[in-house]
């Protein structure tokens, strides 16, 4: 029974809140190669932060492989516990619709503001000074406690790859980059995109990244106030610009794209209604439209353990090559193979071929498993919670990258998920909830 615990607990709320602005105003979205690091400066600058945070606190650190990775280390033993998370964010979107700058956090109403503060510096962070609240309460670990800063989540996860090709891998672990209780089965990640030679002359770009629901699309072609009465029509919002017209949406995780508006669906919609084609608008507009399950590419595409299947269309690019970048999350049981099959035979009808971008396999932990006992009990006695059942979940954290792990918090079971959206925020008293319950999750894992 860990005991004492709450006063260093406490203790450790001030500097928690203090590190993640520290850390929330480096910018640490992907710029690949920029200054020489792998990421970009920006992503290096964090990763650094993080590991001078970390060795502050009294952590054994290492930079790792010119930038890709880093972890800090406390404890002792063979056996290592994993604790894994990434400091690169997604880019902010539109500035305009920010209560303030994205990387000048603002604290209001007892939350922070800012991009990364839910995704995943304040997880990662809130997990760290679990770890120093332990430290400072006198308790030894049986076990060695790594922490593992990944720096290319958000796109292609060469960095934990890089990690696994040269560090020792944990025995167990987890990744606070979802929401309480356990996370015990997430569902295939497949990034992918659909080409073809444009033939249509049309210019057209939007879209920031794969896995989030594009909240707006600037069009600025022929024929706009038909495409405005049509928008009208559909009831589809837009705002007239100096030189085009903006169609509106809302943005949302691509796990979760039923909770978004999908812009550039809208825009293909509409444009296609009105006679405007090419080989992508006509393949959105036919197949895929606002529907967030693509249900007419797979049908009803479904398991018991983690859902519907999730399709998302991040980004178009039409220029001398039409280009979809898609986002879908596949069931668990479901096979990759035969859901690629009907979607490249669908896309092959309007001239589009399909390429995989990326691919992450799902993971599925029996609900006997020991992580998903241990945490769970722990969550349920710290929380007061006793009602919640471990989850699935179409996100795709670190969990995937090591065995006997899963994701765990940090958002609370009823708190707003805004990752990836602007005005991103973290609840700082569930911070430091979660901060608590992984302050007991740790020990128990380590004794």
């Amino acid at each position: 029974m860990l005991e004492n615990i709450d006063s260093h607990l406490a203790a450790q709320q001030e500097p928690l809140k203090a590190a993640l602005v520290e850390l929330v105003r480096i910018p640490s979205v992907c710029d690949e190669g920029a200054g020489g690091y792998p990421f970009g400066a920006a992503i290096d600058q964090a990763l650094r932060k993080a590991l001078q945070i970390a060795g502050e606190l009294g952590f054994k650190t290492h930079y790792g492989d010119g930038g890709y990775y880093g972890f800090a280390e406390v404890g002792e033993g063979a056996e290592m516990l994993g604790i894994l998370g990434h400091l690169d964010v997604v880019p902010p979107g539109k500035l305009q619709d920010w209560e303030r700058d994205p990387f000048d956090p603002l604290e209001k109403d007892g939350m922070l503001y800012g991009r990364g503060t839910q995704d995943d510096k304040g997880p990662m962070l809130a997990a760290l000074f679990a770890v120093k609240a332990l430290i400072d309460a006198g308790v030894k670990f049986n076990k060695r406690i790594r922490f593992i800063f990944g720096t290319d989540e958000e796109t292609l996860w060469r960095c934990i790859n890089r990690y696994k090709e040269k560090e020792e891998l944990p025995g167990m672990g987890f990744s606070p980059d979802s929401r309480f209780p356990v996370t015990y089965a997430e569902k295939g990640l497949l990034q992918l995109l659909l080409e073809g030679h444009n033939e249509s002359g049309i210019r057209l770009t939007g879209g920031s990244a794969f896995n989030a629901v594009p909240d707006m699309i600037f069009y600025q072609g022929e024929r706009q106030d038909d495409l405005a009465d049509k928008l009208d029509q559909l009831g589809f919002e837009y705002e007239w610009m100096e030189d085009g017209i903006e169609v509106k949406g809302r943005a949302a995780h691509a796990m979760i794209p039923e909770q978004g508006i999908n812009a550039i669906a809208r825009l293909c919609m509409a444009l296609h209604a009105i006679g405007i084609h090419s080989k992508a608008i006509d393949f959105i507009a036919q197949e895929i439209g606002q529907d967030p399950n693509a249900t007419r590419v797979f049908g009803e595409c479904a398991d018991a353990p983690s859902g519907k299947l999730k399709f998302n269309v991040g980004k178009i690019d039409l220029g001398k090559v039409e280009q979809l970048s898609i986002d879908s999350r596949l069931p668990v049981t479901v096979s990759k193979e035969e859901m690629v099959a009907r979607l490249s035979a669908v896309a092959a009808k309007y001239g589009l071929e399909y390429k995989e971008f990326d691919w992450l396999a799902p993971i599925y932990l029996p609900l006997d498993h020991f992580m998903v006992t241990t945490l769970m009990k722990v969550y349920r006695q710290y929380s007061g919670d006793t009602s919640t059942e471990p989850k699935s979940s179409g996100g795709a954290t670190y969990a995937r990258a090591i065995n006997n792990c899963v994701a765990f918090g940090a958002l609370t079971v009823d708190e707003e998920l805004t990752e990836h959206q602007p005005n991103e925020r973290a609840v700082l008293k569930n911070l430091y909830k979660a901060m608590e319950i992984y302050a007991h999750a740790v020990y128990e894992l380590t004794q």
